[in-house]
């Protein structure tokens, strides 16, 4: 029987390695690609103009390569629940496509549509591709847990074996016999809007360093990958959080969208190794895949993932409830010269460097701040082009010593650890140009510069830039006390109520050690 398909574009933004994509160009006769701006995911609450700007790329590069297998993508606005049974009737389909994905609010609408589906008769697939592996089967062979660590994740992957490998994009031979029937008014009705019609002001908006879309994404893959010996060599923790340009690949908002596949980037970093001498995971360029894939398991298997209470693996912890410090954080006016540069360019760029994301993550929580991560995740979320769920989630936790990382006593300094590897503040001028006159002596810490100094700067603090926020020095030891209390009552309530990851099926026959056990064996990682 010739379908009448729908594939349903959410992540998955590609074309190559697309398994979902292909089986919906099996047995065709016409296909419909369909984007959904599904009000829960996209609204201007939750995601910031540059995650729009990366998405109207995406979908824009995404409609160019489906034209060149005379097909278009479909852009509706909705709720899937309601849109679909629409489209259903509209085009008469017999088949839904999609590739699956993990997140809780994901498998809840997808069960609803699958169900909708088969009301209409309606054949659904999907296919595992936005993770290297399948999630569900991490767990299965964890005895029903998800593993919280990563030594322990990696043991069970070596049992599992090798991910597969990734399919060729879709040839114009496989949509030679399929149509998708368009209106001349396609791009009206069905085409991708634009940040004005989405109700941005974009005349603030700067420089797109990093364009949306599959052709960009395998481009950036090749031209990193050209780089042999930076490839076997990289190891995460010896890369610069203050560099001027990018020192790491920056495909992670490709990754998240999926523009690129996962399994192609694994696959082509393996090409790389070959017979090679290389770094290894957890710090190698592996290493980072994996530990995608670490969280994403974690938020399969571990229930209220994304919030402190009712997360079974996180510290209770009694953050404090403080809005002025939140948005001088937010607002990158906290007056430390190096947490306020980083911030700057996450609001301009979508993307900061991971370990200027340990640097103010730390800074906001038990660093400094004292606010609850989740309050960060929120504007992560908001202003990051490699935003996603999971790993939004399971790095704050990490940073915030609230889970998989314990070692609290550990704080990021927000001047030390910048000079380390910025003297002179060339990444802070940059970013605060207002304080390009101070001298290097002072870029860091320009409250400490006499006033001459200052005014030689053109740069009066506590008048032109804000005096710090907190004194680090005196506040990151109390917090270091806060932190060893509720790390004494969590024991506490450990031994009272073991705390394990929380088994996702019944009948689990080996007990696992308690989350504490596993804690104290966490490799360092900071």
């Amino acid at each position: 029987m010739a379908h009448t398909c729908i594939h349903w574009f959410r992540k998955g933004l590609r074309l190559h390695d697309n398994p979902a994509l292909m089986a919906a160009l099996r047995d065709c006769k016409e296909l419909y690609p369909v984007f959904i701006l599904d009000p829960y995911l996209y609204n201007n609450t939750l995601v910031g103009i540059n995650r729009w700007r990366f998405l109207i790329g995406c979908l824009k590069d995404l409609d160019c390569s489906l034209r060149k297998l005379n097909s278009r993508l479909f852009v509706v606005r909705g709720k899937p629940e309601e849109v679909f049974p629409k489209l259903f009737e509209k085009w008469k389909v017999t088949k839904l496509t999609y590739e699956y994905d993990t997140e809780p609010y994901s498998l809840s609408r997808d069960k609803t549509v699958t169900t909708l589906a088969k009301e209409h008769g309606v054949e659904v697939v999907y296919k595992i591709s936005h993770t290297i592996h399948d999630m569900d089967r991490i767990i299965e062979e964890n005895n029903g847990k998800a593993p919280l660590t990563y030594n322990r994740f990696r043991t069970i992957l070596k049992a599992i074996g090798n991910p597969k490998k990734p399919i060729p994009a879709p040839a114009i031979e496989d949509t030679k016999d399929v149509k998708t029937p368009c209106s001349e008014n396609h791009d009206k009705n069905d085409g991708i809007p634009t940040l004005e019609d989405l109700g941005h002001d974009t005349t603030t908006l700067g420089e797109e360093k990093f364009p949306g879309g599959e052709q960009e994404a395998l481009r950036r893959l090749d031209e990193n990958m050209a780089r042999k010996d930076w490839v076997c060599k990289f190891e995460k923790p010896q890369t610069s959080p203050n560099s001027l340009s990018p020192s790491t690949t920056v495909l992670s908002p490709y990754v998240a969208f999926g523009c690129l596949s996962a399994r192609t980037f694994w696959w082509r970093v393996t090409e790389v190794y070959q017979g090679k001498k290389h770094s290894e995971p957890p710090v190698s360029l592996h290493g980072q895949l994996l530990w995608r894939e670490f969280y994403y398991a974690a938020g399969v298997g571990i229930p209220n993932f994304d919030k402190m209470e009712g997360n079974p693996v996180c510290t209770q912890v009694d953050w404090d409830t403080n809005p002025e410090y939140l948005a001088a954080w937010r607002e990158a006016r906290t007056g430390l010269p190096f947490i306020d540069a980083i911030m700057t360019q996450l609001r301009q760029e979508g993307w900061i460097h991971h370990l200027a994301r340990h640097a103010v993550a730390c800074f906001l929580t038990r660093g400094d701040l004292w606010i609850n991560w989740e309050e960060g995740q929120k504007v992560f979320e908001y202003l990051l082009l490699d935003g996603d769920w999971a790993l939004n989630a399971g790095n704050w936790q990490w940073l915030s010593a609230s889970a998989f990382f314990h070692q609290y006593f550990r704080v990021y300094s927000p001047v030390a650890f910048g000079k380390k590897t910025d003297k002179n503040g060339d990444y802070i001028k940059k970013y605060l140009p207002l304080l390009k006159k101070f001298p290097a002596q002072y870029i860091y810490e320009p409250w400490k510069a006499p006033r001459s100094v200052q005014q030689a700067a053109g740069c009066i603090v506590g008048k032109d830039y804000p005096q710090p926020i907190v004194q680090h020095e005196v506040i990151s030891k109390k917090n270091i006390q806060r932190m060893k209390l509720a790390y004494a009552k969590r024991s506490t309530d450990s031994a009272e109520s073991p705390n394990e990851s929380p088994s996702k099926k019944q009948g689990v026959k080996r007990k696992a050690k308690s989350v504490i056990d596993m804690l104290q064996k966490k490799d360092k990682k900071e």
